[in-house]
C-alpha cells in the first residue's frame, strides 16, 4: 500500500479509548479556536470547538472518536463523526480549502464506515495547501446530544491523546 505521496503507508497503531472520549487528530499543537482567521470558526458559530496546527509537510488526520463516519466530503477537506452516544463532531481541515477541490487531500475512508478513534481518515499535503490556505484544522462539536463536553487547555498533542475532559 502506498499513500498519496508515493511512500509506503505507515501503519498507525490502534488506539483504545472509551466511546465518550475525544482524541487528537494527529501530532501537532492544539490551539484556542478563537485565534483562527475565519470568524465562523473563531466565534464558534457551528459549536464548541478547538483547533490544531501541524508542523509536518504531510499529515494523516485520524478520527477524533469511536462511531460512524457520518459525513465525508468528496474533496477530503472535511468529515463528520457520529459517536455511538449520538454526539456529532466535524473536522474541517484548513480555511477555505474547499476551493482546492480535493487537490492535496486523499480520503482513506468512506461515508457510513464504522470508525474507531485514531483510525486514519484523510491524508493532507499541508506544505502544498499552506502556500494558499491557512491550514488550521478545526474540531467542532456540532451536536452535543445533551452531553456536557469540554476540551483540555491548548497544548502540544500526540495522535490519539485524549483532549476532552
Amino acid at each position: 500500500m502506498f499513500n498519496l505521496f508515493g511512500k509506503k503507508k505507515e501503519e498507525l497503531p490502534a488506539i483504545n479509548v472509551s466511546d465518550t472520549d475525544i482524541v487528537a487528530l494527529a501530532d501537532g499543537k492544539m490551539i484556542d479556536v478563537t485565534t483562527v482567521s475565519d470568524p465562523v470558526f473563531a466565534q464558534k458559530m457551528m459549536g464548541d470547538s478547538v483547533a490544531f496546527t501541524f508542523d509536518s509537510d504531510k499529515v494523516t488526520l485520524c478520527s477524533p472518536a469511536n462511531g460512524t463516519l457520518s459525513v465525508m466530503f468528496p474533496t477530503g477537506h472535511s468529515f463528520g463523526i457520529k459517536r455511538n452516544d449520538g454526539v456529532e463532531l466535524l473536522v474541517h481541515c484548513g480555511i477555505n480549502t474547499v476551493e482546492a477541490k480535493g487537490d492535496g487531500f486523499k480520503t482513506l475512508k468512506k461515508q457510513g464506515d464504522t470508525i474507531k478513534a485514531g483510525d486514519p481518515v484523510v491524508e493532507v499535503d499541508v506544505k502544498k495547501l499552506s502556500s494558499k490556505y491557512d491550514m488550521s484544522t478545526m474540531l467542532i462539536i456540532t451536536n452535543a446530544n445533551g452531553k456536557t463536553i469540554a476540551f483540555k487547555e491548548p497544548k502540544d498533542v500526540k495522535r490519539g491523546e485524549i483532549i476532552s475532559l
